[in-house]
């Protein structure tokens, strides 16, 4: 319950209700860029500082190598399952979404963790960035398969694609993660007196920046949650049992290979987040086949407030319980 009344958490509940509501509140598309933005740059700023304290330990590879370990498991996984009920496009959308992981959702793992003493370290922040591309790509090479199964879409017209290659760039070089990078590689050359210097930009600032923007993702998770009428029931449960199952194997790496709870935690919560940004931007037009409304519906009205609301304080309660 304690986590309910965190102001940010409680800016999230109320732009749901407020768009629930249908009220006319929202927050300007260029002012909630910039949110992100400076979220992802404080992020990697404090990432960046705490790797200039503590170095490169061999937990910091291990964990790094879970992250990647992990964006590779679960798209895969999803998609065998997935492939069961839907065709070949939407099965490797959805999987992408949830093979992928939410910014946001870290970010706010991360006040989480901050606000109730839990140690963490700051690589998590690069792991965040590991694990966003392989969904991508194998979501790519996945629909691809498909359509070369699929012998009509030979005959029909679709619109033309851009090449795997292409898009493996774009997704390797997307703005955001350079950004975070950057953020990341400036807080560790600048060190102590950097961290000193951008106190209150990456620390002051925050948690309000955060609340600000949480207060927008209610909006647009109210806004998005009834694209998921009339959908079947077993792809609602997906939605809210995947991130589970997610986080579930990304616990068992942490408890068998001995990471701290803290690491332990946002691993979990990567493992267990889905893509509403990068992933869809992508799948929009290098898998036009897929149904928007289905792998963006799932994502954000439905796994992104059940992580917010509750994942995350289950994640960390979890993590806390089995490794201090």
């Amino acid at each position: 319950m304690q986590g309910f009344l965190d102001p940010a958490i409680l800016f999230f509940v109320f732009g749901m209700l407020a768009g629930a509501l249908k009220s006319n509140l929202e927050i300007p598309p260029q002012i909630s860029r910039f949110l992100s933005l400076y979220l992802l740059m404080a992020l990697g700023l404090k990432g960046g500082f705490a790797l200039a304290r503590s170095g490169l330990t061999v937990e910091v590879a291990v964990t790094l190598a879970c992250a990647l370990l992990l964006a590779v498991m679960v798209p895969l996984m999803g998609y065998a399952l997935l492939r069961r009920f839907l065709n070949g496009y939407d099965a490797a959308a959805v999987a992408a979404t949830y093979g992928s992981v939410s910014a946001v959702t870290f970010i706010t793992a991360v006040q989480y963790l901050d606000t109730h003493g839990i140690a963490f370290g700051g690589h998590m922040a690069a792991a965040m960035a590991l694990m966003e591309s392989p969904a991508i790509v194998l979501a790519v090479l996945l629909a691809n398969r498909a359509r070369v199964q699929d012998r009509s879409a030979t005959v029909m017209a679709v619109p033309v694609r851009p090449s795997t290659a292409r898009l493996v760039h774009e997704s390797l070089t997307d703005g955001t993660q350079l950004l975070l990078l950057g953020a990341m590689a400036i807080g560790m050359l600048s060190g102590a007196r950097g961290e000193a210097a951008m106190q209150p930009f990456a620390g002051d600032l925050f948690k309000g920046m955060l609340a600000f923007f949480l207060l927008d993702m209610g909006l647009l998770a109210a806004r998005n949650a009834g694209s998921l009428r009339g959908k079947p029931a077993w792809l609602l449960g997906y939605a809210l049992l995947a991130p589970l199952v997610h986080a579930g194997l990304a616990l068992l790496m942490g408890v068998g290979l001995g990471l701290s709870a803290g690491n332990t935690a946002l691993l979990m919560v990567l493992a267990a987040s889905a893509s509403y940004i990068a992933v869809p931007a992508v799948v929009r037009h290098a898998i036009p086949e897929a149904n928007p409304s289905l792998y963006l519906g799932m994502s954000l009205g439905l796994t992104f407030p059940f992580n917010i609301l509750f994942g995350i304080p289950l994640y960390a309660s979890v993590a806390q319980w089995l490794l201090v």
